[in-house]
C-alpha cells in the first residue's frame, strides 16, 4: 500500500507530502490546479520516463518519494540486493539537464528496475489506457491477463523461436543457385589464400624481432669487434686479458716476500677469468650476428605475407586463422546443404507440430476465459447504468506468430437492439470510461498489485452513471488500496480519505498545495464541485446529504 508520496519541485508544486490511506483515496481541486502533475510525480517515483520539463522553473532539480508498507517483493528485494524489512522508500531525482538518479531504501538502482519494482507495487489507470481499448492489438494481452496465460505462453514462445530459428537455418540454406556459386569462389579464395600464408600465432612478432635485430647487426658487429679486441688484444696492442695475467702473474711473484698481496692476486686472477668469460660471450654473439641478406629479404618477404593476412582477415594471427576454420565450415556446409536441408526440414516440421501443439492448447484457455471474461465485463457494464449492453470477445485463427495462432477484438453493443461493433467506432467518452473500469474491475480479481490509480476515469460520466462509478470504485476500494483523481461529487463522496488540490499566484509565482480534508473541509469541496464558486447553505447540506448516503452504502455494501 501507498502510504506517503513527498514532491519537491515538480512543475508547480514547490513541495508537498500526502499521506495516503486504505480504501479509497480521491484527489479533487479545479481544472488545472495540479491533479495530474501528482500522478506524475507518482509516475517518476516508479520508474516511468520523465523529462527536463518535469522540473520547476529556477530549481536545480526535482524529487519525488513514494513510501510503500506490506508490499510483496521479498523476491525482487533479493535479486536487486535490496535490504526489506515490509517497508518501502523508492526515490527519483530528475536534474535539470533532463538527467535522473533512482534509489530503493537507499540502494542505487536503474530507471528500468525501479520501473519493474513499480509495476508490482501499483496499477496506474491513465487517461491513455482508454485509447488502448479501442487499439485492438492490446485486446489480446487484456484476455491473457483475465485467462492467466503467462505459463502457457512462455512455453510457446520457446517453441515458436525455435521454430523460427530453424527456418531461418533452413532459408539460407535456400539461396540461388548463382548466389551460392559465388559465395563458394568467395570462400574457396579465401581458404587458398590463408593456407598458402601458413600462419602461426606470434610468429609476425618472433619474425618482425629477428628482422630489426639483423638491421642493427653491422653497428652491433662494430661494438662486438671493438669490445672483443679491447679484451684479447690486437696486433697492435695487448688486450685487458693479457695484461691482467701480466698483473696477476706480478704480484703472485711478489707474495714470496709478503702475505698481504696473497688476495689481491686472488683478485687478479678472478678478474682474469670473467674477462676471458666476456671475451667468449662475444665471441659468440659475433657468430650470431653473421647472417646473409638474403635471410633478411626473406623476414621481409615472409612479414609482408602475414602483414597482408591480418589486415584482410580480422587484424591478428588468431583471427585469421579463425576465419579459416569458419570459411571451411560453411564451405563443407555448402557442400552438404542438401543432405542438410533435408534434416532441417524434418527438423522445421517437428518444431511447427510442437508450436501448434502448444499454441491449439493457448487457443483453448482463451476460448474458455473469453466467454467468462465477457459474462463478467457485462454484469460490471449492467452495474454501471448500461444495462442494455453486450460485450464480445472475439477469436480468430491466424497464422502462428509471437503470441499464438489468435487474434483478439473485442465487440460491443452499447445500447439493447443495437449491432456490437468495434469498440473504437461504437463507444461513447462516457461509455468508454465506463468499459475501461469494468474491464479494470475483472482484471483486479487475479492482479496481485495491491495499488490502483485512476486518473480520471470519470471523462465523460455524469449523472446516475456517475453515481454507478463511484459505487464501482468503492466496491475495489474494500479489497484494494484506490486512488483517484476526479470531478465528480459522487466519487469524492465515496472517500475514505480526501485531498483538496488548490493552485495560488505569490509574488508572481505560481504555487499549488495538496490538502487533506476534515469533515466540514470535505463538505465545502463537495459544494464547490457541485454548485462551483458559488458555496451556500443549499450545496452545503446536499453535501452533507451525499457523504451521509456514501457512508450508508459504504456500510450495506
Amino acid at each position: 500500500m501507498l502510504t506517503l508520496l513527498h514532491i519537491e519541485n515538480i512543475a508547480v508544486v514547490e513541495r508537498a507530502d500526502i499521506e495516503f490511506g486504505p480504501g479509497l483515496n480521491v484527489l479533487t481541486g479545479e481544472t488545472g490546479a495540479g491533479k495530474s502533475i501528482v500522478i506524475d510525480a507518482l509516475e517518476a517515483a516508479l520508474g516511468w520516463r520523465t523529462s527536463r520539463e518535469l522540473v520547476r522553473t529556477g530549481a536545480g532539480s526535482a524529487l519525488a518519494t513514494a513510501a510503500f508498507t506490506g508490499a510483496d517483493v521479498g523476491d525482487w528485494c533479493r535479486e536487486n540486493g535490496v535490504e526489506y524489512e515490509g517497508e518501502l522508500v523508492l526515490t527519483r531525482r530528475i536534474s535539470e539537464d533532463g538527467k535522473s538518479s533512482c534509489r530503493v531504501n537507499g540502494v542505487p538502482v536503474s530507471a528500468v528496475q525501479l520501473r519493474e519494482l513499480g509495476l508490482r507495487l501499483i496499477d496506474i489507470h491513465g487517461q491513455g489506457d482508454g485509447q488502448r481499448l479501442t487499439n485492438e492489438r492490446w485486446h489480446l494481452s487484456y484476455l491473457d491477463g483475465y485467462a492467466g496465460t503467462a505459463l502457457r505462453l512462455s512455453a510457446y514462445r520457446a517453441a515458436y523461436d525455435a521454430y523460427r530459428e530453424i527456418a531461418r537455418q533452413l532459408e539460407s540454406l535456400t539461396l540461388d543457385e548463382g548466389e551460392r556459386e559465388r559465395r563458394a569462389d568467395i570462400l574457396q579464395f579465401q581458404i587458398g589464400e590463408l593456407e598458402r600464408a601458413s600462419l602461426t600465432p606470434g610468429e609476425y612478432q618472433e619474425k618482425q624481432k629477428r628482422r630489426d635485430f639483423l638491421r642493427s647487426a653491422g653497428k652491433l658487429s662494430d661494438c662486438v669487434r671493438d669490445a672483443t679486441a679491447c679484451l684479447l688484444g690486437s696486433e697492435r696492442s695487448d688486450g685487458a686479458v693479457s695484461l691482467i695475467e701480466s698483473a696477476a702473474a706480478g704480484i703472485g711473484y711478489a707474495t714470496r716476500w709478503t702475505e698481504e698481496l696473497n688476495a689481491l692476486a686472488g683478485n687478479l686472477n678472478d678478474l682474469k677469468y670473467a674477462a676471458e668469460d666476456a671475451a667468449e660471450e662475444l665471441r659468440d654473439m659475433a657468430s650470431r650476428l653473421e647472417y646473409s641478406p638474403e635471410e633478411l629479404d626473406e623476414l621481409d618477404g615472409r612479414l609482408d605475407v602475414i602483414r597482408r593476412a591480418m589486415r584482410k582477415y580480422g587484424g591478428s594471427e588468431e583471427a585469421a586463422l579463425e576465419t579459416l576454420e569458419r570459411s571451411k565450415q560453411e564451405l563443407e556446409e555448402m557442400e552438404f546443404s542438401d543432405q542438410r536441408a533435408r534434416k532441417l526440414e524434418e527438423k522445421l516440421a517437428q518444431a511447427r507440430e510442437q508450436a501448434e501443439k502448444l499454441a491449439a492448447e493457448l487457443t483453448g484457455a482463451r476460448r474458455k476465459s473469453a466467454q467468462a471474461l465477457a459474462r463478467a465485463v457485462e454484469e460490471q457494464l449492467h452495474s454501471l447504468s448500461m444495462p442494455g449492453a453486450r460485450f464480445t470477445v472475439e477469436l480468430t485463427p491466424r497464422e502462428l506468430g509471437p503470441e499464438g495462432a489468435d487474434e483478439v477484438r473485442f465487440l460491443i453493443a452499447a445500447n439493447a437492439g443495437e449491432n456490437a461493433g468495434r469498440i473504437a467506432k461504437i463507444a461513447s467518452g462516457g461509455e468508454l470510461s465506463r468499459v475501461m473500469l469494468a474491464m479494470k474491475t475483472v482484471l483486479s480479481g487475479a492482479d496481485t498489485v495491491e495499488s490502483m490509480v485512476f486518473d480520471e476515469i470519470d471523462t465523460g460520466v455524469s449523472g446516475i452513471a456517475a453515481q454507478r462509478v463511484a459505487e464501482k470504485l468503492a466496491g475495489i476500494s474494500r479489497d484494494k488500496q484506490v486512488i483517484c483523481v476526479t470531478h465528480l461529487p459522487q466519487i469524492a463522496a465515496m472517500a475514505d480519505h480526501q485531498f483538496s488540490i488548490e493552485k495560488r499566484v505569490e509574488r508572481g509565482r505560481t504555487y499549488t498545495s495538496v490538502t487533506g480534508l476534515d469533515g466540514p473541509g470535505r463538505e465545502r469541496e463537495l459544494a464547490r464541485l457541485t454548485g462551483g464558486d458559488n458555496v451556500t447553505e443549499t450545496t452545503l447540506l446536499a453535501a452533507r446529504e451525499q457523504l451521509d448516503a456514501a457512508e450508508r452504502f459504504k456500510k450495506g455494501s
